[in-house]
């Protein structure tokens, strides 16, 4: 098996003299690079792209942006060779939720984006293997700005999926969302980047099934977090310091929990706690009724 890494950077300050290097490697790095994303162009030999629960066999000149932290999602046959290209992140305006939702995608060589950019890197390629190590200005822009284009080509085949899906399969998700949201309600690093994430879906199509729902992700994340406050709060053998609920529950500060509990139930955590544990209390008192989201 052979693989091929090539590298291209920028330098500093680009000139025209100076242009972008390109480094011959003889493999992807083991490394967590976060600074980078690669690009891997396939040549020949059983490649395999493991995306989901899905297993693409790739063909001459397909295209799939990899992260060397990743390298599970391919798996290389004997004798087959790949180009790797090695795409500072910044030059394309990727967040994280954004990354996720292209590496390990298959892109077809052979049609539309992805024909025009396997064959112009793969001329690049050519051009530094007959000994030419240095690339111009203008095709290293040019190359960036076809795997931009790329890359939002296949966030809009992201989103358009999304939006075709059907009611059955939109509520199945947001159960599993609202199940995962159950586990990491502890989490303070709960937020809805971290949930698309972990579901990779975009955070444009998480928010669209709360809304479909009556809600968003903030506020069901909130209101699921003061119900399992409010019922510790209510248990008449166990006391606790609001700065020790309000951090166990992914809180900001005490502050910000009596706030948001006073907002949503009009009395302070402290004046249900009391109330829930009187001793004169005969009966478990009557959960508070949660207030009206103001707009």
């Amino acid at each position: 098996m052979t693989r091929t890494l090539m590298q291209a950077t920028a330098p500093t300050t680009p000139s025209p003299r100076s242009g972008w290097l390109v480094q011959m490697r003889s493999e992807m790095p083991d490394t967590n690079d976060r600074n980078h994303v690669y690009l891997g162009v396939h040549v020949r030999g059983p490649v395999t792209v493991v995306h989901g629960r899905a297993t693409t066999l790739l063909e001459p000149n397909d295209l799939v942006f990899c992260d060397p932290a990743r390298q599970h999602l391919l798996r290389f046959g004997a004798d087959c060779r790949m180009i790797f290209f090695r795409v500072p992140r910044c030059f394309l305006g990727l967040s994280e939720p954004e990354l996720d939702q292209v590496l390990g995608v298959p892109v077809r060589g052979g049609e539309g984006v992805g024909s025009l950019v396997s064959g112009f890197l793969t001329a690049l390629a050519d051009q530094a293997e007959s000994g030419r190590s240095t690339i111009g200005d203008r095709p290293a822009r040019t190359a960036v700005r076809l795997l931009s284009v790329l890359v939002m080509e296949l966030l809009e085949a992201d989103t358009t999926d999304e939006a075709d899906d059907a009611p059955g399969t939109a509520n199945e998700t947001l159960s599993r969302i609202r199940a995962y949201i159950e586990e990491h309600l502890m989490d303070p690093d709960l937020s809805p980047e971290s949930i698309a994430r972990a579901h990779h879906i975009s955070v444009r199509y998480l928010q669209k099934l709360f809304q479909n729902d009556g809600s968003t992700v903030s506020q069901w994340v909130r209101e699921r977090r003061l119900d399992s406050c409010r019922l510790e709060l209510g248990r008449s053998n166990r006391r606790t310091t609001m700065a020790a609920l309000a951090h166990r529950w992914g809180f900001s500060s005490p502050s910000h929990f009596s706030r948001t509990f006073r907002g949503a139930y009009g009395m302070s955590p402290t004046e249900w706690q009391a109330l829930a544990t009187s001793a004169f209390a005969t009966t478990p008192p009557r959960a508070p009724t949660r207030r009206a989201e103001r707009a």
